[in-house]
């Protein structure tokens, strides 16, 4: 089932934080180096952050029910939300250390060692990220693409701050150190707010993004032209993993109501075919009376 194979991903996820936090510290504590501290404190947001995911697709999975028609989907953007806070928290935390340590640059410790066992953790992360983020695409969970682009951009981190580390080793410039902190501060704080802006996004039923609606109004467009109808009223959202489309079908008034009925169950299945995770309303107008055109907006005009 998909759900099983979510819920195994994300704790193998978890499993995959527990694991780099231990080795994340054990790199800060042989070496001394902040960057790596810095490093650290990001893997214990992933750790939160996969438990958060976890409690949220629990209940995103949960069928519709009286009291949500539409089903839960839309936690999905809490969880990703709650990440990407959770990453802004921590960029300012490392921010803070990084600023004592630029004012007093101290000697970095046991470099060879140290980079190895935070290159491991790197490695974890590299992979189960991988697997999260081709996971979430194939089943359009949000919940599971945030987690691994995540984890992948604490790949990028931690690469990043091994090569500062290591010049450091090198070079023995020891401002070097908190600087590389600051520049982890600057990605985790473009990777936070990228989080924030999709929930925020979903949560305000933001449409469908061009290249969906793209293909919506090129399955429309072939009903145009081989039945000689007309669409209109076409509204979008996305709420986690599924989709709503619903749009307006305008045909001559003389057809008989199955004539209609059959049209319009062509046009949603034609949609279905393109969207199978979507819930597709279409709602049948004749074309020849004006009162057809009086609710394409949001709220229904006075046609008289």
């Amino acid at each position: 089932m998909k759900s099983d194979r979510l819920f195994k991903l994300l704790w193998l996820s978890i499993a995959a934080a527990v694991a780099t936090i231990a080795l994340k510290v054990a790199a800060y504590l042989l070496t001394g180096s902040v960057g790596l501290l810095s490093d650290a404190a990001e893997s214990v947001v992933n750790l939160v952050a996969a438990v958060v995911a976890m409690a949220a697709l629990r209940w995103a999975l949960k069928p519709a029910d009286e009291d949500h028609a539409y089903g839960h989907q839309k936690a999905e953007y809490f969880s990703a939300g709650v990440e990407g806070t959770l990453v802004l928290v921590a960029a300012v935390s490392i921010g803070v250390t990084a600023f004592g340590r630029l004012l007093d640059p101290q000697p970095i410790e046991s470099v060879g060692l140290g980079l190895a066992v935070s290159g491991l953790a790197t490695v974890i992360n590299l992979a189960v990220g991988l697997a999260l983020l081709r996971a979430g695409r194939q089943e359009r969970s949000l919940i599971v693409e945030a987690d691994g682009r995540h984890l992948l951009t604490d790949v990028w981190t931690s690469a990043g701050v091994i090569a500062g580390v290591a010049a450091v080793g090198l070079t023995g410039w020891e401002i070097l150190d908190p600087l590389i902190a600051f520049a982890v501060v600057i990605n985790i704080v473009v990777v936070g707010g990228s989080l924030v802006r999709r929930s925020i996004n979903g949560l305000m039923d933001r449409a469908l993004d061009a290249a969906d609606l793209a293909k919506i109004q090129r399955v429309l467009a072939g009903f145009r032209e081989q039945e000689g109808i007309d669409f209109h009223a076409l509204r979008t959202r996305q709420a986690g993993s599924r989709a709503f489309v619903s749009v307006h079908v305008l045909v001559p008034g003389a057809w008989t109501v199955q004539h209609g009925h059959d049209l319009v169950e062509r046009v949603e299945d034609d949609l279905r075919e393109q969207f199978p995770h979507a819930t597709i309303f279409t709602h049948l107008e004749p074309v020849e009376d004006p009162k057809s055109f009086a609710d394409t907006e949001l709220d229904r005009s006075q046609v008289r």
